[in-house]
């Protein structure tokens, strides 16, 4: 594993070149596309040439090719609340013909909240969501600012998985009644698709496509289409895995961490009819955004996976084949690194939280 460190400053316009980064194919440009933003949760490109960005405060923003922002309004009724609040944004392939626009939200339930989908369709200005409706909500029970998982992520076939944390309840991740800690499958109006494993089985939340899981924060397809995700664990146990249907993840049955006391979690690492994960970090990196990577700009990481920690602020790359950690990028612009995504151009673009900025990396 390599550790690289930032190696030049030289300026931060978004017109002209920012910083050199050093990676393990050379330096790379560092450009700074969006700044000023206050808890920066999520990104995603139109085809204009333009990009969304969410806040988790409440504000969602469309960035023009320039820089330039303006505040997109119609959003649905958004619950502010510790980690939760407006965090993903998803724009479909079919943005061009539809312009809708998708995110995940905490949304209020009764005393308590959960995470829930909605979706508009951006105005021909792109100042405001038109037709917002919520399409998806999970079950309601849950309570307390935390673990709402919530990375959306649109299938090959169009379906939609989300990710849920089981929101600080662990043992509702081994509980099918409950939507908490699971990668839930929909169809793009909010409907169950019909192959899903546990349609029309009695007390069995029918969107659930795989359970046990903690607080999976970030989710991408790999270059076959498939879907992976990474999840913070407790104390130690942050996780990468190759979610598969109808699988049991294991948490809390089974970890890789300890609690935060330092006590030991359920029965131990392993258990029969329990996943184990493709990689785990010890100490926990607290992992949020994921890529993998297409090749385009850099063949050398085709099919590898980039992912944002927001502890340690770096970006960890994993081997695609391996799916072993084999590369730490650092420098003072990958201060906890929220999302992670690459653009139609094959750059690679990061968000970090703690300098409420978004970057631009390319050759």
């Amino acid at each position: 594993m390599h550790r690289f460190i930032l190696s030049a400053v030289l300026s931060c316009a978004i017109t002209s070149p920012g910083f050199a980064l050093g990676t393990s194919q050379g330096d790379v440009t560092i450009t700074e596309m969006a700044s000023g933003l206050d808890a920066p949760w999520a990104m995603g490109f139109l085809p204009d040439g333009g990009f969304m960005v969410t806040e988790r405060g409440g504000r969602l923003w469309n960035y023009d090719g320039n820089g330039n922002r303006t505040q997109v309004t119609g959003l649905p009724d958004i619950h502010v609340d510790g980690q939760g609040g407006l965090l993903d944004v998803m724009i479909p392939r079919d943005f061009a013909q539809t312009r809708q626009i998708y995110m995940t939200f905490a949304k209020a339930q009764g005393r308590g909240e959960g995470t829930a989908v909605a979706v508009g369709r951006l105005n021909a200005a792109g100042d405001s969501l038109e037709e917002t409706r919520v399409i998806f909500e999970i079950a309601t029970g849950s309570s307390g600012g935390r673990h709402f998982g919530s990375r959306l992520v649109e299938a090959l076939d169009g379906t939609l998985f989300l990710t849920v944390g089981d929101r600080g309840d662990r043992p509702s991740a081994q509980d099918l009644a409950m939507h908490n800690g699971s990668v839930l499958r929909i169809n793009r109006d909010g409907s169950v698709p019909d192959d899903n494993p546990f349609v029309g089985q009695n007390g069995v939340q029918p969107e659930i496509w795989s359970y046990g899981h903690r607080n999976p924060q970030g989710a991408a397809l790999d270059l076959q289409g498939n879907l992976w995700v990474n999840e913070h664990g407790a104390r130690g146990g942050d996780e990468v895995n190759q979610v598969k249907r109808g699988a049991n993840f294991g948490w809390p049955v089974i970890s890789y961490g300890r609690h935060y006391s330092g006590l030991s979690i359920g029965e131990g690492t392993s258990k029969e009819g329990m996943e184990q994960p493709a990689h785990y970090w010890d100490p926990s990196i607290a992992p949020s955004g994921m890529m993998i990577y297409s090749g385009t700009l850099w063949p050398e990481w085709r099919g590898d996976m980039f992912v944002g920690s927001l502890k340690f602020s770096y970006i960890s790359r994993l081997d695609g084949d391996n799916v072993a950690e084999v590369e730490q990028i650092e420098g003072d612009e990958t201060v906890r690194v929220r999302d992670i995504r690459e653009a139609p151009d094959g750059s690679i673009w990061f968000m970090s939280v703690g300098n409420g900025e978004i970057y631009r990396m390319t050759p």
